[in-house]
């Protein structure tokens, strides 16, 4: 049997399920290959930012299923569960995937229109007369 491990990432509206599994370095998202998913190069650099970090890219398959979001919040979904599931798998990771902030759930969130304006800090058109 396989062994895996599975982390779970959130960023903005998107959320992703990461599974690390022993293999050749191929990495997936939505069963489509992680630079052709990612149109932009640093979308990709980010997701994969964990594994860069734990230097563990050639001996581990990356496989994701994301949703909701766009692709930037989709990219760091993918990089937060990705160093989640390489913390269940070595523990000792935790300080160099800590110094790199990687470990941090980015709480940013979109604000909330507001009644009576036209979006969330913009007002409508003030007329005097």
């Amino acid at each position: 049997m396989v062994t895996q491990f599975i982390g779970t990432g959130r960023r903005k509206s998107s959320i992703a399920r990461v599974r690390l599994v022993q293999g050749t370095g191929k990495r997936l998202v939505n069963g489509r290959d992680l630079e052709q998913y990612f149109s932009r190069i640093a979308l990709s650099r980010i997701a994969v930012q964990p594994l860069v970090a734990s230097s563990t890219t050639d001996n581990l398959d990356l496989i994701a299923n994301v949703r909701g979001g766009g692709l930037s919040g989709q990219a760091g979904a993918i990089s937060l569960g990705a160093a989640r599931a390489l913390l269940r798998m070595d523990g000792t990771l935790r300080s160099s995937l800590g110094k790199e902030g990687l470990l941090t759930r980015d709480a940013r969130m979109k604000e909330r229109k507001k009644y009576g304006q036209a979006a969330a800090r913009k007002r409508f058109q003030f007329s005097k007369r």
